[in-house]
């Protein structure tokens, strides 16, 4: 029998931050354009925390059935380590995910009732990450998903039910906090290249292999700072975003140092907190203006 604590570790609270920046970037936008709904905007923060939740608790059932995490570097996980049972991980996520549902539908009966849509498609999203037949986190769409509903979605979603409308400036938070979210990804995959590889999960790092994957992870790195210059035309207080380059600093110079297995787990905090910084700085700076 898991306990609470670890219970805790196995949620990964190191992962919050791509559910919480997104939701504060989308709400700076929205009051950059004008007024928002508070409370839409507090209830997208408990869709996003719960949609990460879920997905994580989901991932850590999927990949200990199938045995991807016998032989683990990273944190704790609850099925793979043996401390909980399949089907009490995999009520967990489903929980989650449910509590995600019933705010999201809560979301578009005061908002617009597609958007029930775009959140059946992430629950799906969030399952078939490393869940199904044929997982998408095992075929090298992780990045791209994160992007995706991390970013793309967290963030215009925000946006849109906080303010009823979207616009350049949040399509630019979305694209700075997605490569961020994508980035503690992708650090997360560079670390476990070679316990993937030996299991079959063939993630992007392991196509691209490890340099290219370092490369990849700085690129990522360096597009919130080129969003934070482009979102100056509009709001020059934006230009506060250029403040998380600095907690950048070091994940970056691990990564190119070389780092391997579990040196490499910093770099998913300190990315996430760069994230952190870039959203809630951005979204002062644009609230100012």
């Amino acid at each position: 029998m898991a306990t609470v604590s670890q219970w805790i570790e196995g949620a990964r609270p190191r992962t919050l931050p791509n559910a919480i920046a997104p939701v504060i970037a989308g709400t700076g936008a929205g009051l950059h354009a004008g007024d928002v709904s508070w409370w839409k905007a507090a209830l997208a923060l408990v869709v996003s925390l719960s949609l990460i939740i879920g997905v994580n608790f989901a991932n850590d059932y999927s990949d200990g059935v199938r045995g991807t995490d016998d032989d683990r570097v990273g944190p704790l996980r609850l099925v793979g380590s043996g401390v909980a049972s399949p089907q009490s991980v995999k009520f967990a996520a489903f929980a989650a995910l449910g509590i995600g549902a019933v705010c999201g539908l809560v979301l578009a009966a005061a908002t617009a009732w597609w958007l029930i849509a775009i959140g059946a498609i992430c629950i799906a999203g969030a399952w078939f990450y490393t869940g199904g037949k044929r997982p998408y986190g095992y075929q090298g769409f992780g990045e791209i998903a994160v992007f995706v509903f991390f970013g793309l979605v967290a963030v215009l979603g925000t946006q849109f039910v906080a303010t009823g409308a979207v616009d350049w400036i949040g399509l630019g938070c979305a694209v700075a906090v997605g490569s961020l979210s994508s980035g503690v990804l992708i650090a997360n995959n560079l670390r476990d290249i070679p316990t993937d590889t030996e299991s079959g999960k063939i993630t992007l790092a392991v196509r691209l292999g490890d340099r290219s994957t370092r490369i990849f992870y700085v690129v990522m790195c360096a597009i919130p700072v080129i969003m934070s210059i482009a979102l100056t035309v509009a709001a020059p207080a934006a230009a506060a975003g250029l403040l998380a380059a600095l907690p950048l600093i070091k994940p970056v110079r691990i990564v190119l140092g070389g780092t391997q297995g579990r040196g490499l787990i910093p770099v998913l905090a300190l990315t996430g907190i760069a994230m952190l910084v870039w959203s809630v700085a951005t979204a002062i700076g644009l609230a100012l203006t």
